[in-house]
This record gives C-alpha cells, structure tokens and sequence, in this order.
C-alpha cells in the first residue's frame, strides 16, 4: 500500500520519512510527490494550520487517489501577536529566500528585550484515505523556545526561523542540538508519532 507524504520541501520530506519509517515494516510504501512527478501545489487559503492542511491532504489525495499525508505548521512569535503563524514561508512572498526571513525576523524583533522574544513551533498533520470513504485523522504538537538576536552557526536549509529559534529544554539553537536532542523536540515527529497508529488501523486492517 502507497502513503503520499505530500511536501515539496526537501528537508520537510526527509523528516517525516524519518518519523514515517516505522510503516515501512508494516508494507506501507512511503511516495513523494517528486516521485509522481507532481509539481503543483493548491493555494492555501485556510485561517489556520488545520485548515491549511486538510486542505493540502484532501487536493493531493484527490490527485492522486492515494492516501495522503500533509502538514501545515510555522512558528509564532509572541511579541509579534502570533506572526507569522500561517504565513511562516510566505511571510514575505512565495519567493522569498531563507536568509532574507532571517533578517526579516530580525528586524523585527530588533528593538525587542530577550525576555519578550518567545515563540513556538506549532504543526498539524492531516491524513486522509480516498480508497475508505474519505477516512480522516489530524495530529498537531508544538515547541516552546525563543528567538534569539543573532543567527546559529549551523544553519539547515528549508528551515529559516529555526536558525534563530533557541529551544527552552536546552538552552540551544535548534540546529545545534544533537540527533539524539532532535529526535526528543522535533515537534514534527512528535505528531507523526501520534498519526501513526490511526493510519496503521486504516491501512493495515
């Protein structure tokens, strides 16, 4: 049985296929949507994370005929009333590069004290299966931290804000944290953790 993780963002795709694996055993076959070929994306007009990822699971399951997982997440800044939540990789446009949100959040928060920059990762994954009468669950987990006022050393590619995102539970920048650290805070795995066991009970019955 195919399961669609439906993200074009590269890194995105390696980590849930990393928290996905465990289907692997289970004779679920994880597909990209690289894989299919499929380059589109659907317009994302949802007012919230859930609605944003329902949205990109049912287009994409839809597409394809498969059962599809998406997620929509981004990161809330407190003392930016919440932004750019939704809007993280669309803050400044669809073409906007990793370093130019970096120094976007940046000047934001420039004249902002270390106290008042909190913030949090919040994602929410969404399944849905066509071939079940449009079975459907969700999952969501969230990461507390604060941005700080300089870039990280080791910046990853595909993820701007965490390169400034110091993680509460260990005092580091998300990037530096050690495979072991990630794996304990990625909120993303945290939710697919979560989704697993509902889409073992549908695909595996």
């Amino acid at each position: 049985m195919d399961l669609l993780i439906a993200t074009h963002n590269p890194a995105k795709k390696q980590e849930l296929r990393t928290g996905f694996a465990s289907l692997i055993s289970s004779k679920i076959n994880l597909v990209s949507l690289n894989d299919l070929g499929i380059t589109e994306d659907p317009e994302e007009t949802g007012k919230t994370f859930l609605e944003n990822a329902q949205l990109k699971a049912e287009y994409f399951a839809k597409l394809t005929n498969l059962p599809t997982v998406a997620d929509d997440g981004g990161i809330e800044i407190d003392a930016l009333n919440g932004e750019p939540g939704i809007h993280s990789k669309r803050w400044l446009g669809k073409t906007a590069s990793d370093s130019e949100l970096i120094q976007y959040t940046l000047s934001r928060l420039a004249n902002t004290p270390p106290e008042k920059r909190t913030a949090h990762f919040r994602i929410v994954l969404y399944y849905v299966n066509p071939l079940h009468d449009n079975f459907f669950s969700s999952s969501t987990a969230s990461l507390d931290g604060s941005i700080a006022s300089h870039i990280g050393p080791r910046a990853l590619r595909g993820f701007p804000y965490r390169a400034l995102f110091i993680v509460d539970k260990y005092k580091k920048y998300y990037d530096e944290l050690t495979e072991q650290e990630h794996r304990d805070a990625n909120h993303r795995l945290k939710a697919v953790e979560k989704l697993i066991p509902f889409i073992k009970e549908d695909l595996l019955q």
